[in-house]
């Protein structure tokens, strides 16, 4: 039997002035979502921003339903924004941020696992790695090369 350890590196911006101004300006769009996010029920916020590799800018936030099951994540929301609108273009970075109405969440928050799945999609899709910038109530943003970092041994087309 073999052991095999799974790590991935990622950086860490103490704050958003950090970051480079095209960045800084995706987060600032995710950031403008929790705004539009409709979150009754968890009272908890998520606004995403995709880029697409022509510098367009797709943006989406979570919508909840009393059918838990049916509720959207802002990510997901983003995702299929930008791939309904411009299905060719591969998505370059994408900019999460959160808002728990019920506390403070000081350090950034990774999407969920369906999320993640979705990511991996576009991925494969356009044989491009998306990028991924994290951010909450915190000053701090992590920055990601790719959801296989967070995602690993992850199932795709080419298995099927």
């Amino acid at each position: 039997m073999k052991t095999h350890k799974v790590s991935f590196d990622y950086k860490i911006y103490s704050s958003m002035e950090e970051m480079s101004n095209d960045d800084r300006q995706l987060m600032l769009s995710a950031i403008a979502q929790l705004e539009k996010a409709y979150a009754p029920y968890s009272q908890f916020h998520v606004g995403a921003a995709a880029r697409l590799l022509n510098g367009e800018i797709f943006v989406g936030s979570n919508q909840e339903n009393a059918s838990y099951p049916l509720c959207m994540c802002g990510e997901r929301v983003a995702l299929y924004n930008a791939a309904a609108n411009k299905p060719e273009i591969p998505i370059e970075s994408l900019a999460i941020t959160i808002k728990n109405q019920k506390s403070i969440i000081d350090k950034p928050v990774s999407p969920c696992g369906a999320c993640r799945q979705v990511i991996s999609e576009y991925e494969f899709r356009h044989n491009h790695k998306i990028r991924i910038l994290l951010k909450s109530d915190g000053d701090e943003v992590y920055e990601l090369d790719s959801v296989a970092d967070i995602l690993p041994l992850g199932f795709n087309g080419s298995f099927l």
